[in-house]
Formats: C-alpha cells, sequence, structure tokens
C-alpha cells in the first residue's frame, strides 16, 4: 500500500477525522485540516523511510553513493558497523530509539536521520548519548562520542563535551525522580 493511501484505509486505529478529536477537525477551517493531512503524510513517510534503512543497515545492503541524504546516512552507518533502531532505556520515564548506534573502536557513534524539512535538533542525540551512558553505566568522560545527523543532503556532525552529556545524564535521572515520586502520590 502506497503511504499516502494509509490514511484513508479503515484498518487503521483510528479515522483521520476521528470522532475522537471531533473537537479539533469540526471547528477548523481547510487550510488546517489540509496542513494536519500533510504533516500525517510525513510522519508515514518518515517511518517508512527508516523501517527501509534499517533493513539496508541490518543486511548490509548499501546505497549508490552520492549526496543524497538517506543514501548517505545507510552507507555511512554501514560504514561504522552500526545497529539500526536501538531502544536506550533509563527508566519507565525515559527512553527512546537511536536510529543507528556503536561503541566500536573506542568511539560511541549515534547518527539520526530526517527525512523533512524541520530543523533537527542536537540536543534529541545527545539524550541518546546520556541514555546510552546511563544503561551501560559509563562516565561520558570515559568514551568519545560523535553524533550526526543525516537532513536535506548534508550531514551536521558533533563531538559534544563529556560535561554536556553528564548534565543530561543528570537532568534525567533528577526528572525521572521527579515522575515517579508523583506518580507514587496520585
Amino acid at each position: 500500500m502506497h503511504y499516502k493511501n494509509i490514511l484513508r484505509n479503515p484498518r487503521n486505529e483510528h479515522a483521520f477525522l476521528s470522532p475522537s478529536n471531533a473537537h479539533v477537525w469540526l471547528t477548523k477551517d481547510r487550510e488546517y485540516v489540509c496542513n494536519r493531512y500533510i504533516a500525517q503524510l510525513a510522519r508515514f513517510r518518515g517511518t517508512a523511510l527508516h523501517e527501509m534503512a534499517a533493513k539496508d543497515i541490518l543486511y548490509k545492503q548499501k546505497r549508490p553513493r552520492n549526496k543524497e541524504t538517506f543514501n548517505m546516512y545507510v552507507n555511512d552507518a554501514i560504514g561504522f558497523r552500526m545497529d539500526p533502531e536501538v531502544k536506550l532505556t533509563y527508566s519507565d520515564w525515559c527512553w527512546g530509539t537511536a536510529d543507528a548506534i556503536s561503541d566500536t573502536n573506542d568511539i560511541l557513534r549515534i547518527h539520526d536521520y530526517k527525512s523533512g524539512e524541520c530543523p533537527a535538533h542536537m540536543e534529541q542525540l545527545l539524550t541518546y548519548a546520556a541514555l546510552y551512558c546511563l544503561e551501560h553505566d559509563i562516565h561520558p568522560s570515559d568514551i568519545p562520542i560523535e553524533l550526526r545527523i543525516y537532513q536535506s543532503n548534508e550531514i551536521v556532525k558533533q563531538k559534544p563535551e563529556s560535561k554536556e552529556v553528564a548534565n543530561a545524564m543528570d537532568s534525567i535521572v533528577e526528572k525521572s525522580k521527579w515522575l515517579e515520586d508523583i506518580s507514587n502520590e496520585v
């Protein structure tokens, strides 16, 4: 099924114009509904591309060598012997799935593929690095870290300072505790 048709598929969990969201779409104009539809299509397209990339990486299926974002992302992940779609967990309150990750050759690499046009933020990858360090009981000063975002036919690279990762780790631990405490009170 083509991803554009997925929103009109009655086997989906919810209809695009779902009764559970009627309070929103009944009162909105054409521009709002159309923009919401386009945004939803972009999410489905992004999910499909991530699934395809994960399979290519897993089966080491290289893509043509050119400056296309998808191809650069897949080829680099294969070249760096990365694992695709790795779930990193600190608590029930904080976890996420890194697009591609490896800790080979004594360096932690985390790559993120962005298929959309919205500018990506390195904080997401910094959080993955913090989650990795928390999950594996590693202090960020003990391993070099390289973060990469692949978007709009460009690669943005960052080598965060260990203090940045440690601060993110502290924040994750603190906020998780807050949420655990409040959930026990309610």
